[in-house]
C-alpha cells in the first residue's frame, strides 16, 4: 500500500521539469494524479506515460482553474492535494523590467497560486481537508541580482502561504511552502554549471527527484506543519563555503 492510495492531487506546471517528477512520485505511492499545463504535446506524453490525466491549464484565469476542478472532480472525484508548482523567470535589471513582464511573472507565480488555493478549497472540504503545497524559491528567502519579478513572486507566494494556512486551519487543511535552490530543469538550463554551485555547502546542482521527496514528505507525513517554509537548496542561503 502507498502513502496515498486514494488521494487525487492536481499538479500545476506537470508537463516537465519538477512537476512532471512530483507526479511520477505522488503516483508511485498510490495518489490519483491530474497534471496541468499549457504545454500540451509534452503534458500529454508526461500523463500517456505514467497512465495518468493531463488537462489544458492557464494558471492565471480563474475560469479555467474552476473548469479543471469541475472536470477532475467529474474523472476522479474531489481533490486532497494541490501542488501549486507553475512558474516562470525572466533574468532582467530592475531598471529595465517592462511592466509587461512584471505583470506576467507575478501573474503566474503569485496569483496563480492565489487562484489555485481559492477555487480548490471547496472541493477539499469535500473529502474533510488537504494539503497544499506552493513551489517557492530560494528567491523568496533572498534577494538576487536582475530577478526583481522573480524575487518578489516569491516572497509574495511565501507570505500568501502564511496566511492561507491561518484561513484555511478550521477546514483541516495545511499549508506549505517549498524553497528549492537550483535545481536541473528547463528552467536553469545554462546555469547548471558547477562554478555556480562551488561556494555552496553541497557543491552541486539539485535534482528534481530531491524536492520531489521533500513534496512527498509535506503531503504525506508533515501532519504537524503548516504555514511554514520547507527550504532545499543544498546550502546555498545558509551562507558561502569560501575556502574553495
Amino acid at each position: 500500500m502507498g502513502k496515498l492510495d486514494g488521494k487525487v492531487a492536481l499538479i500545476t506546471g506537470g508537463a516537465r521539469g519538477m512537476g512532471a517528477v512530483h507526479a511520477r512520485t505522488l503516483q508511485a505511492e498510490g495518489a490519483i494524479v491530474v497534471i496541468t499545463d499549457v504545454l500540451d504535446d509534452e503534458g500529454a506524453a508526461v500523463a500517456k506515460e505514467l497512465g495518468i490525466t493531463y488537462l489544458h491549464h492557464d494558471v492565471t484565469d480563474e475560469k479555467q482553474w474552476n473548469s479543471v476542478i469541475t472536470e477532475t472532480e467529474k474523472l476522479h472525484g474531489p481533490i486532497a492535494i494541490l501542488i501549486n508548482n507553475a512558474g516562470v523567470v525572466g533574468f532582467t535589471p530592475v531598471a529595465d523590467t517592462d511592466l509587461d513582464e512584471w505583470n506576467r511573472v507575478l501573474a503566474i507565480n503569485l496569483t496563480g497560486p492565489f487562484l489555485g488555493i481559492k477555487t480548490i478549497t471547496p472541493s477539499m472540504r469535500k473529502v474533510g481537508g488537504g494539503v497544499i503545497v506552493n513551489i517557492s524559491s530560494t528567491a523568496g528567502m533572498i534577494g538576487y541580482s536582475n530577478l526583481s519579478a522573480y524575487v518578489s513572486s516569491k516572497w509574495g507566494l511565501r507570505g500568501l502561504t502564511k496566511a492561507a494556512a491561518l484561513d484555511l486551519a478550521a477546514d483541516n487543511i495545511r499549508v506549505v511552502s517549498v524553497h528549492p535552490g537550483g535545481v536541473r530543469t528547463p528552467m536553469t538550463a545554462g546555469i547548471d554549471t558547477p562554478e555556480n554551485y562551488k561556494r555552496q555547502p553541497i557543491k552541486r546542482i539539485g535534482e528534481p527527484e530531491e524536492i520531489a521527496k521533500l513534496v512527498l514528505y509535506l503531503v504525506a507525513d508533515a501532519t504537524y506543519s503548516t504555514g511554514t517554509e520547507f527550504i532545499a537548496d543544498g546550502g546555498a542561503t545558509v551562507g558561502q563555503v569560501l575556502n574553495v
